[in-house]
């Protein structure tokens, strides 16, 4: 029996579709993957109809172009692994939410948005009330805002350029001028700080975590009540990037000169 005839042309079509994507090349149109694929345009425009449904791709609604969708790193957090994401996460986790007392999340960048992907409730009776997989503007908090600074130049500038920030409170940073040096500041300093900016009251420190080749591929954050957050962040912060490095480490990254990596 021939190759052809054990598999189906749609499926392998579809795959060879999902490997177009790389971190270099994350956005793609329709003809230009019907050129690199051999097909027409109308049957590449059902296949990514179809992912879309599944969530596999989505379609950014300014430009038109395709990237490869949330259930892409489902399916990937899935795998059997020891350097598995979400197991590398989950100890840090749990240390820094005993240590903090605090709500402890882990979120990737998804686009112009922030995604929560592992999420440990704080025991205090005042808390946050988010379930994994809740979405955020990520110029808004302080996760989104730690993985827009640790991307490429490349890649922010396409991520920033004619996105008009919406304000979630008076604190929100809506002009692009200031959180270019809102991220500059970050990337330098190693970590971020959402003050107010997302909800009014909430306080929350954000630390990067890197896989075995250094890039930042999610970040770890503890978000409480201002009142018990403000008297203690210096500690917080500090407890933040030591749980993004031991993460990072059980990731196969070695930080150079410090949690930070500056």
């Amino acid at each position: 029996m021939t190759r052809d005839a054990r598999t189906l042309s749609s499926v392998r079509n579809a795959a060879r579709l999902l490997k177009q994507f790389t971190s270099h090349e994350r956005e793609l149109g329709v003809t230009e993957l019907a050129t690199r694929l051999g097909l027409a345009k109308s049957s590449v425009h059902r296949l990514l109809t179809t992912l879309q449904q599944e969530r596999l791709v989505e379609q950014d609604p300014d430009s038109g172009r395709y990237r490869l969708g949330l259930a892409i790193f489902e399916l990937g957090a899935a795998a059997s692994s020891p350097t598995d994401l979400h197991q590398a996460v989950l100890l840090p986790m749990s240390v820094l939410r005993v240590r903090t007392g605090e709500t402890v999340q882990m979120a990737v960048l998804d686009g112009r948005e922030v995604v929560y992907i592992e999420r440990l409730e704080s025991p205090n009776p005042l808390r946050l009330f988010l379930e994994v997989g809740a979405r955020n503007y990520a110029h808004c908090t302080g996760s989104g805002k730690c993985l827009l600074a640790f991307l490429d130049d490349e890649r922010l500038e396409e991520i920033l350029a004619g996105w008009e920030l919406p304000a979630k409170t008076g604190a929100t940073i809506v002009d692009p001028v200031e959180l270019r040096r809102e991220l500059r500041r970050i990337r330098s300093q190693g970590y971020a700080v959402n003050a107010h900016e997302s909800e009014p009251g909430v306080v929350s420190v954000a630390g990067p975590i890197r896989d075995g080749t250094g890039r930042v591929v999610a970040s770890i954050s503890v978000a409480g009540p201002a009142p018990r957050m403000d008297p203690r962040m210096d500690d917080v912060t500090r407890l933040v990037l030591e749980a993004a490095a031991m993460a990072s480490k059980r990731l196969s990254w070695s930080y150079p000169t410090g949690p930070s990596g500056a």
